[in-house]
């Protein structure tokens, strides 16, 4: 049975704590404070989707749909590989953990402990990678609906409730993209464990930072805000 120093155990309670409430911590900010770049983009996207049923023709908005699908199925190949490779070092045996353990960066007390240290970062690529499966799945479905749009839509009413059923199927593609790019994030945290649990700890917090200023304090969230701010006049 593997015992894991105290440290370690304190390291990994943090990481399971920071990956698993991030987001949910984050949607209760933004409902509660405002002020946070997911939150703010879900009202623009609302407002592009009642904006494309008044447009024909609708080629830009197909293009920029096109583009969020391409860009969701490049970083879900991406993941499959990164994933092959933490699955082969993983699986690799007795002979990958005596060519780490050479290696003085590496703190790793035991075969256990470096495999666990691998399985970790390769959980965590996973649930990234079905997290862009979902979100492609959700962009057929949103481009569906956006093809079955009627013409034009002189009725401001009618557009509105068109582009509010549109956005319930946008956000949520693009949310599960978020979050799989957000699993890349948690993926680097998790390989710090392999240098060390402080490493670990310290990699673990910086993400959940970056993440946080990102979403309130950086540049790009301070003009998202202020454009929803002028969609909402």
């Amino acid at each position: 049975m593997l015992q894991m120093p105290p440290l370690d155990v304190a390291a990994f309670a943090v990481f399971a704590v920071a990956w698993l409430f991030y987001e949910p911590l984050l949607t209760l900010v933004g409902k509660r404070r405002g002020g946070v770049l997911n939150t703010d983009m879900t009202v623009i996207r609302a407002a592009w989707m009642t904006n494309m049923t008044g447009r024909d023709p609708r080629l830009m908005d197909g293009q920029l749909l096109g583009h969020a699908l391409n860009s969701a199925s490049f970083f879900a190949s991406s993941n499959l590989l990164l994933i092959a490779a933490a699955a082969g070092a993983l699986f690799g045996g007795e002979a990958t953990f005596r060519s780490v353990s050479a290696l003085e960066v590496i703190k790793t007390s035991s075969r256990m402990l470096f495999e666990l240290q691998l399985a970790l970062v390769l959980v965590a690529l996973a649930r990234g990678l079905l997290d862009f499966i979902w979100s492609i799945r959700q962009f057929n479905y949103c481009i569906a609906a956006m093809g079955a749009a009627p013409d034009p839509m002189p009725d401001a009413t009618d557009r509105a409730a068109y582009g509010a059923a549109l956005s319930r199927l946008l956000n949520p593609a693009l949310s599960s993209f978020n979050a799989g790019v957000r699993g890349y994030y948690f993926a680097l945290a998790a390989a710090a464990w392999l240098f060390g649990p402080v490493a670990f700890m310290a990699a673990t917090l910086g993400a959940v930072g970056l993440l946080l200023w990102r979403q309130r304090s950086s540049p790009a969230a301070a003009a998202i805000r202020d454009l929803r701010r002028l969609l909402e006049r």
